[in-house]
């Protein structure tokens, strides 16, 4: 990846909520996917991209449903699927802002990210997996994604080249 367009790009980053944080994961732990996606959050917010915070609504609301870190100035979508754009205002929102692009992170690759972001490329948009801002319950999961899946439906990355790209 070599550019990212801020004019016409937006970061979303699924489920990362304290219970969804705190599940056993691999390849990287809920800390390090966490912080990469602040890090990605702080240099979309700084280009003037749209940044979304995709999160789950259970009936039950169990504890630890909330967002690890405050959210007061992304655009909040809470979803009641698997997938972030099921009878959600997820793709009014981006089609709103003139995004084309579409970045993903979160936990779990092969659950929530993984959903939301076939859906995205269902719907149109240019698909790029972050590949060290998500993780899965499995490395056989998130292997299978990152390898297999998600370069069929757009790019893979790292937060690093994001950065880079986005300068």
């Amino acid at each position: 990846m070599t550019k990212i367009d801020p004019a016409t790009s937006a970061l979303v980053l699924v489920d990362l909520q304290e219970r969804v944080v705190a599940l056993p994961t691999t390849p990287y732990s809920g800390e390090e996917v966490v912080a990469n996606a602040l890090r990605l959050r702080t240099a979309f917010r700084e280009a003037g991209a749209p940044v979304v915070i995709v999160k789950v609504s259970r009936p039950d609301n169990p504890p630890g449903n909330e967002l690890v870190f405050d959210a007061q100035d992304d655009k909040i979508v809470t979803k009641y699927t698997i997938g972030g754009f099921a009878n959600t205002d997820l793709d009014e929102f981006l089609r709103g802002r003139g995004v084309r692009t579409v970045l993903f992170g979160g936990i779990a690759t092969e659950f929530g990210v993984e959903s939301t972001l076939r859906a995205a490329s269902d719907h149109g948009y240019d698909t790029v997996a972050v590949s060290d801002a998500m993780t899965a319950l499995s490395a056989i999961s998130h292997e299978n994604a990152i390898t297999k899946i998600f370069p069929r439906l757009g790019t893979v990355v790292t937060t690093d080249e994001v950065l880079t790209g986005l300068k």
